[in-house]
């Protein structure tokens, strides 16, 4: 009979084997440890995705590794990377790294999208950083370690990628096709959801780790007049219900001036039958993007579990969004872990979206995949 007590003994076991040492120093945990795989790039260690044994960690009061990983990485931060010739910007954080050994030394080597994958940039990888720091510093209550000047220096560079003026009329972040978690084409380019609940989080997480100084006063006020726009812009235009739902089916199109209701050109037409007969009476979600002419209404769990977590997202939302997830458990859970999106995009639309991947197959992997590290939220 397997019992608890030996279910998490198994557990502990597994992630100790997975961990990552760096000049015999633990240094973070490996993306997977399956010897039938091929394992490609996931001998690494990813940012994202070390935020969820991270948290094992700071809950057990284990604050070393996690210490550890905080320097390392911020120490590959400005790393010279760049991609035919072009160099990228400064405070962009890697989206993983490796240990390896050359002469009998060991060092890191980073990755900050130019050898992944279809060359994706990391936009969430400090982000997670950020949202990583507090986590410690609350947990261990080592704010010595955030106090210091380079790691003041690291938040203000990553402030400064994050806040810079750009062609843009809405306080959320722009972000290229693939930059994140769904780090492959999947039609999550522009204002996707999970990245606009990180970005709060970590502009909260910030504003309290900054220490006070000229420099650093400006950036908090910057902070806090972002993160009062930006909370607004989420709840009033991304929230949707039966209630909203029936606001946009009366959407009138081609609207101009300040006055215009449909803010955003959202033709009713382009709702999707499913999400109407899918929305239950009782409950909500945010949408997974938005911009002109366009609203995803797919369901992604990280970033809807995201907005509860640093509270993006009012009392009342929130549970909403448990409520939904309760009313269709079998849908976004059922026997698995679980998924990342609902529904699936499939048949033609997958092969615009995304470009054939035959990895994003119709259920698999980014595309409605079922994802144990989302159950941590």
């Amino acid at each position: 009979m397997i019992t608890k007590s030996s279910l998490v003994q198994e557990a502990w076991q597994l992630l100790e084997k997975s961990t990552v040492y760096y000049r015999e120093r633990p240094v973070g945990t490996l993306a997977a440890c399956d010897p039938t795989v091929e394992a490609l790039n996931y001998d690494q260690c990813f940012v994202r995705d070390f935020v969820s044994p991270a948290l094992v960690f700071l809950i057990n009061g284990q604050y070393d590794m996690v210490r550890n990983f905080l320097i390392e990485t911020l120490a590959l931060q400005n790393s010279d990377k760049a991609m035919d010739c072009f160099h990228a910007g400064q405070g962009l954080m890697p989206a993983s790294f490796k240990v390896e050994t050359w002469d009998g030394w060991e060092y890191l080597t980073a990755d900050f999208g130019e050898h992944a994958i279809g060359r994706v940039t990391p936009v969430d990888s400090c982000l997670w950083w950020l949202i990583l720091l507090r986590a410690y510093v609350k947990a261990s209550d080592d704010y010595d370690l955030a106090h210091r000047p380079e790691f003041q220096q690291g938040i203000l560079q990553i402030l400064k990628l994050c806040l810079a003026d750009r062609f843009d009329m809405y306080p959320t972040m722009l972000v290229p096709d693939g930059a994140f978690m769904i780090d492959r084409r999947m039609g999550v380019d522009g204002h996707p959801l999970e990245i606009q609940a990180l970005f709060y989080a970590a502009l909260r997480s910030a504003r309290e780790l900054l220490l006070p100084g000229h420099k650093r006063d400006i950036y908090i006020q910057v902070i806090n007049q972002r993160l009062s726009t930006l909370n607004f812009h989420i709840r009033q235009y991304y929230w949707l219900d039966l209630k909203r739902l029936n606001t946009i089916y009366r959407f009138r199109g081609e609207e101009f001036g300040e006055t215009a209701i449909n803010k955003f050109n959202i033709y009713p037409d382009s709702i999707p039958q499913w999400v109407t007969e899918w929305m239950p009476e009782k409950g909500g979600y945010l949408a997974g993007n938005l911009g002109p002419a366009r609203m995803d209404f797919r369901f992604f769990s990280l970033g809807n579990l995201m907005a509860i977590v640093g509270s993006l997202v009012s009392a009342q939302e929130a549970n909403s969004i448990m409520d939904l997830i309760e009313h269709r458990w079998e849908d976004l859970i059922g026997y698995m872990p679980m998924k990342i999106c609902f529904p699936a995009v499939e048949d033609l639309e997958w092969r615009i979206l995304t470009g054939c991947d035959p990895k994003n197959s119709p259920w698999s992997y980014h595309n409605g995949g079922n994802w144990p590290v989302l159950l941590w939220f």
